[in-house]
């Protein structure tokens, strides 16, 4: 192995073991593994994800980086099937495969099983799909994280996550992006009494973490919130008028 010799080795712990994406350092980490969740995080962007007693909601950032483009065409909210639907964080380029791939997951399986593809089943597949993603030599993870949100006729709200390395969880509330350290610690004292949320409760609890997290109010127009309900199981992305109507709550609360 000419790795050996090489002039990087003097650098730190990774010392030549980030050159390739299947070797294990000594300490057992994979270190390409592990700047995938960085590139996750290079965006910028912050993506939240709560479920509420009959409705789970996805709320992230919506930047637009240049003032020529035309805003309704920057979204990072997907719907994968009618009632399902995910907020990508991350490389965008990433993002849209990896959307392209769930959809047609999704499609198959309804084609093949005659129903549906279950939120969990869904992330369960794209997690088991990015995990090959770090086995092989010529592939390299996706830079993105996907939270998924739909409605179970048995099981109610669902709010499923995966990321780069193939790990995938069913949350009550989860986030992740830059500041996800600061938005679980908040979102942890939400969740600790246990709370029942209604419709609109779910969706203002997600925009006031998100703007506690960032520590800024927002405008309709700079955040994106995507809901299932029990009434309307389909996934939907809010208008900027419903969006605006929570945010008129929140402020008269405060």
């Amino acid at each position: 192995f000419s790795n050996f010799n090489c002039p990087h080795m003097a650098r730190g712990s990774s010392a030549g073991f980030d050159r390739f994406i299947t070797i294990f350092s000594p300490e057992g980490r994979l270190y390409q593994v592990e700047y995938a969740f960085k590139a996750v995080n290079q965006s910028g962007m912050t993506s939240i994800g709560i479920r509420g007693k009959d409705t789970a909601v996805v709320i992230t950032q919506k930047k637009v980086p240049d003032k020529l483009l035309d805003p309704d065409s920057v979204s990072h909210m997907y719907k994968l099937t009618n009632n399902t639907g995910c907020v990508m964080t991350g490389m965008v380029a990433d993002s849209k495969a990896q959307v392209k791939k769930a959809r047609q997951e999704a499609a198959n399986f309804q084609y093949r099983y005659g129903y549906e593809m279950p939120v969990d089943a869904l992330c369960k597949r794209m997690a088991d799909i990015s995990q090959v993603y770090t086995q092989n030599a010529f592939m390299r993870p996706y830079g993105c994280s996907m939270i998924l949100i739909g409605y179970d006729d048995e099981f109610g709200p669902q709010l499923y996550k995966t990321d780069p390395a193939g790990y995938y969880c069913g949350y009550k509330a989860t986030s992740v992006g830059a500041k996800q350290t600061e938005a679980n610690n908040y979102l942890e004292k939400k969740i600790r009494k246990n709370p029942s949320w209604s419709y609109n409760e779910t969706i203002e609890v997600a925009i006031m973490s998100l703007s506690h997290v960032l520590a800024t109010d927002f405008k309709a127009s700079e955040i994106e919130i995507a809901v299932v309900t029990q009434d309307n199981p389909q996934f939907r992305v809010l208008t900027e008028p419903e969006v605006d109507e929570r945010l008129t709550t929140i402020a008269e609360r405060d």
